[in-house]
């Protein structure tokens, strides 16, 4: 099995974990843990394990250049990505969350074409604007039934912003990722993502009643922090190397099909038909905007 064929499992398993994590994160917030602080406890326990992995890899010096390119694609990739994800997340919900990631493609090709001066065309162009409708659409009329706790037309912009910011670090982290161990790199993303995430979380974090926390809520903060934060970021990383940043943000679009199964089984969610029409109109959109990009992958 050659170098691709690792990578796309690799980003795949990625994949599956992010799809899960709608459900198994939104279990937690609002009532156990708030956003904010959930962000600081999965950016405190990653970095951890990404600075005790780094002593077992081969040290590596970052060059002084490089450090200003790695706090912005933490700031991107980390701080506002994870902060602006959980928030949304907690409230609104999994299905609608998973289908607004998948605009993260879209939002990649307009980066790429605004740093790197890659060409757009007719076609994607037309993609951008169909898969935009749709998430102005889900993030307007997604959920019928709201409450002053759980506002998600905020939430579904919130993860939109998500989105956006995950897909400039992905174009931003492609040269890194080709210069550096991913575990080298990574753990310098988290650190840096830690000083942006603590004046957000703390507060929260000190509101905790670790004490009345059931069992299966401790098990569910385990998962977020050692497979969302650390396997799913390793992955991507490998895959990000191997492959173009607009292959692997076009695996999102599987994360909505994941996170919808999971969550109708466990019945954390439910769908309605402007949830439908939304995922069909930003899935065309992505269509139209990966299409021509994949035959060139390498």
């Amino acid at each position: 099995m050659n170098q691709r064929a690792f990578a796309l499992i690799a980003v795949s398993i990625g994949t599956l974990i992010y799809g899960i994590n709608y459900t198994i994160a939104k279990e937690v917030m609002p009532y156990y843990v708030k956003p904010f602080g959930f962000i600081l406890i999965r950016v405190v326990g990653a970095t951890t394990i990404f600075w005790i992995l780094s002593l077992f890899v081969k040290t590596q010096k970052i060059e002084k250049s490089d450090y200003k390119k790695i706090l912005i694609a933490s700031f991107f990739g980390i701080g506002l990505n994870m902060l602006s994800f959980f928030k949304g997340l907690s409230l609104t919900t999994p299905i609608s969350a998973s289908v607004m990631m998948v605009t993260s493609p879209i939002m990649v090709l307009i980066f790429s074409s605004i740093l790197i001066r890659k060409a757009i065309g007719k076609q994607r162009v037309f993609g951008i604007v169909i898969g935009l409708i749709g998430a102005i659409l889900l993030i307007t009329y997604g959920n019928s039934h709201q409450t002053e706790s759980t506002n998600s037309n905020l939430g579904n912009f919130l993860v939109f912003i998500n989105a956006t910011s995950y897909g400039l670090y992905l174009v931003i982290s492609k040269n890194l990722i080709e210069k550096y161990h991913p575990i080298v790199l990574v753990k310098w993303l988290y650190l840096f993502g830690l000083i942006f995430t603590i004046p957000f979380g703390y507060n929260e974090l000190t509101e905790i009643s670790w004490q009345e926390m059931p069992s299966n809520i401790y098990w569910n903060i385990g998962f977020v922090v050692v497979f969302t934060s650390c396997v799913t970021y390793l992955f991507n990383l490998y895959g990000l190397s191997k492959l173009k940043p607009t292959t692997v943000s076009v695996f999102i679009y599987l994360q909505p099909v994941i996170a919808t199964i999971y969550a109708l089984i466990v019945g954390s969610d439910s769908l309605n038909l402007i949830k439908i029409g939304a995922t069909l109109l930003i899935f065309s959109g992505v269509y139209l905007v990966t299409k021509q990009v994949d035959n060139s992958v390498k």
